[in-house]
């Protein structure tokens, strides 16, 4: 608006108000219409993200009642290499865990020899502990200490308790 808005008389400038008011009425009704568009787009979105949770977490407990999908232990006794990122990990009950302590960089696993306690950072080192005797956990803690992803909640689980799947 080049003109000067300091020349308008007081009704003049709310007669434009209104004016600018009116031809934003269709604008802002077609905004809400798009919105709400959006809205029952993206509840659609989480729906079918929460039934694949739902799906893939009964899948990993049928897999794990089943026998087919092998314990961290057995992984850890079988494997030759690799990394702990190269798998997801999953509790009997369906829910999804990685290993070690919440906000750790990179997934551990704690062995111990009775005494002491290592951290096995990859399958190797892990596999090494395992084969000189080491059990998992730390002294008098036998397990596996996970936590759930994006939270701050751990605890410490059987090892025949979590299993494994490869990604």
């Amino acid at each position: 608006m080049p003109e000067d808005l300091g020349e308008l008389s007081p009704d003049e400038l709310d007669q434009r108000v209104e004016d600018v008011r009116a031809r934003m009425r269709p604008l802002e009704r077609d905004l809400a219409e798009l919105r709400s568009e959006r809205d029952v787009l993206l509840t659609e979105r989480r729906r079918r993200e929460r039934l694949a949770t739902r799906e893939r977490r009964t899948a990993a407990r049928e897999a794990a009642r089943g026998g087919e999908a092998p314990t961290v232990a057995e992984l850890i006794s079988e494997a030759a290499g690799g990394a702990f990122d190269e798998y997801v990990y999953t509790l009997k009950t369906g829910g999804e865990v990685r290993l070690g302590f919440p906000g750790a960089r990179a997934q551990t696993v704690a062995f111990t020899d009775g005494r002491q306690v290592r951290q096995a950072r990859d399958l190797a080192e892990a596999g090494e502990l395992y084969e000189a005797g080491w059990e998992l956990g730390s002294p008098g803690r036998p397990g596996v200490r996970v936590h759930f992803p994006g939270t701050r909640q751990e605890r410490l689980a059987e090892a025949a308790e979590v299993f494994v799947r490869q990604l």
